[in-house]
């Protein structure tokens, strides 16, 4: 078996806290994943890892195998990039964690033009809620919305993500129209699910009307909401990006434009200045795409 990938599934194991995860992200069987952690284990004449039926966590001795581990695959990767760039030629594959509606509407088709531009590199976009530790996941390069609390992070400000309040004309139609943020109390609101809790992008709200304990509709899709909001079931809280189209085609009607929240910065975030060329390919990419 293979010492270099057994590592690599190791260190992924150690990130994620489950077999399955890692099992998924390698396309092999959960059991070759716990074949590459006793291989190694045996190797070592240790334990690395505390088994449990719903998590794995690390022993002492698997703590201390984790970070030399991803030193070494780090100086492996390093030594691989100093080859691309000696030859002026990125190959490999690149990984991208990005937010499911941002990656949706504007990364996802600035990837597939990449793609196409640089047939010797791939991509694995992500796209997840979560709130991911740069430095407990394998992505290369991260997207964020939101304020920036990490000051360790390199981070490229590429947009804003604008919020819009909007409802179906028959809704209006029906129930009055909406000039006044206190109004919403008096409307069933559609609110969104975020993993662990609220958003940021909600805690400083000028009304309660979207926290999850007011809201008629809870769904962690905001196409789930939307469907909702055009079928005249409440008032719709999106990012303009998921709502644009439909405003367009005058099946929503935007509202109180004055009274939205304050539009939340996009960064690109990657974890070293000395990006490797296939990173620094993608990176330089996506900033010239979205000017």
């Amino acid at each position: 078996m293979d010492k270099l990938t057994s590592m690599k599934v190791f260190s992924y194991v150690a990130e994620q806290g489950n077999f399955r995860s890692a099992a998924h992200h390698f396309n092999v069987s959960p059991t070759m994943v716990g074949k590459h952690i006793s291989f190694l284990e045996d190797s070592l004449s240790t334990s690395l890892i505390h088994r449990t039926t719903r998590k794995q966590s690390l022993t002492e001795a698997g703590k201390l195998y984790y970070q030399e581990c991803r030193r070494i695959i780090e100086d492996i990767t390093h030594a691989e990039n100093l080859i691309q760039t000696l030859n002026n030629r990125p190959t490999g594959t690149v990984k991208i964690n990005c937010p499911v509606t941002y990656g949706k509407k504007v990364i996802a088709p600035i990837v597939a033009d990449f793609l196409a531009a640089y047939p010797d590199l791939n991509v694995e976009l992500m796209l997840d809620n979560n709130l991911v530790d740069p430095y407990r996941c394998d992505a290369d390069v991260i997207i964020r919305i939101g304020e920036l609390i990490d000051s360790s992070l390199v981070a490229r400000l590429i947009g804003e993500y604008r919020m819009v309040y909007c409802a179906s004309p028959a809704y209006l139609e029906k129930h009055g129209q909406i000039t006044s943020i206190d109004e919403l109390q008096d409307h069933p609101c559609l609110g969104f699910h975020y993993y662990e809790g609220e958003s940021q992008q909600v805690l400083n709200f000028p009304v309660s009307s979207f926290k999850q304990t007011r809201t008629r509709l809870i769904s962690n899709n905001g196409d789930v909401l939307k469907l909702a909001a055009m079928q005249e079931v409440g008032i719709l809280l999106q990012p303009s990006i998921q709502v644009e189209d439909e405003i367009k085609q005058g099946l929503l009607t935007e509202l109180l434009s004055g009274y939205a929240p304050k539009p939340k910065p996009i960064h690109l975030v990657y974890r070293s200045k000395q990006l490797s060329l296939k990173n620094r390919t993608l990176v330089d990419f996506i900033i010239e795409q979205l000017q």
